[in-house]
């Protein structure tokens, strides 16, 4: 983690705090278009699993609303509504990503219910205390100011709203670091440069989840930006792992 206030992390680079933003722009803006088939090849599609798992967690109720923060192509925000819930916010900085949503849920007859949002997570365009759930899957790494983004999720919860966060972590199992490592930073840009023509923003990816914080520091993240009753469930031996906390 970079402690200079005035740069952070993009991948392994260290780049102005002001400059991020439009880095990870242009990245998600590449990527879009074949973003839903990379995520299965880059996670052997144990990644559906992983929200599988999310979106049980959230417990979708026909009178909860939920603001999905960098919702990216739907996966969540979709998942949610079939799984019975109510209305949803999908909010993404990426215009081309959301766009992707939009049409995904226009081919699924699933826009009812479903609004969308231009915005950037550090700077919510919205009231205090207006949503019941607030969820990011994927999301929280590529943000330049993680609290910022943390306290803005807990300033528009409503008290008794809880906060979710699905995110990779480190990986627990030794033995399968060499493997693992290979994967991340030989294979992804490979499949990125033949999938999606762009080796480059795979590579910026795979970096990006070296650089997260490890699982206890998000969990101390959590309870610093105010959040009670902080809960960490690990998935596929600490490849990824889903953070909770309450607004209470």
């Amino acid at each position: 983690m970079i402690d200079n206030p005035a740069t952070t992390d993009f991948g392994f680079r260290t780049v102005p705090r002001a400059a991020k933003t439009a880095l990870v722009g242009q990245v998600f803006a590449s990527v879009a278009p074949r973003y839903d088939v990379m995520n299965d090849l880059m996670s052997l599609g144990i990644h559906r699993l992983w929200k599988r798992r999310f979106v049980t967690l959230l417990n979708p109720r026909p009178a909860v609303r939920l603001l999905d923060l960098a919702g990216g192509t739907g996966d969540i925000s979709l998942a949610w509504q079939a799984a019975g819930g109510g209305p949803v916010l999908l909010c993404d900085i990426s215009p081309a990503m959301i766009e992707v949503a939009r049409r995904r849920a226009v081919a699924r007859a699933a826009l009812s219910g479903l609004s969308f949002v231009v915005a950037d997570a550090e700077r919510l365009p919205l009231p205090d205390r207006c949503t019941h759930t607030v969820s990011i899957a994927f999301g929280l790494r590529n943000c330049t100011d993680k609290a910022a983004v943390l306290a803005e999720a807990r300033r528009v919860l409503r008290p008794g709203g809880r906060f979710f966060c699905l995110e990779f972590s480190r990986l627990e199992i030794a033995a399968l670091m060499p493997l693992y490592e290979a994967w991340s930073f030989r294979m992804l840009p490979a499949l990125g440069r033949v999938v999606a023509a762009d080796a480059a923003s795979y590579r910026y990816l795979a970096e990006s989840i070296r650089t997260f914080p490890d699982a206890e520091t998000l969990a101390d993240m959590l309870g610093k930006a105010g959040f009670a009753r902080v809960g960490v469930e690990r998935l596929s031996g600490g490849i990824a792992a889903i953070h909770s906390g309450w607004r209470l």
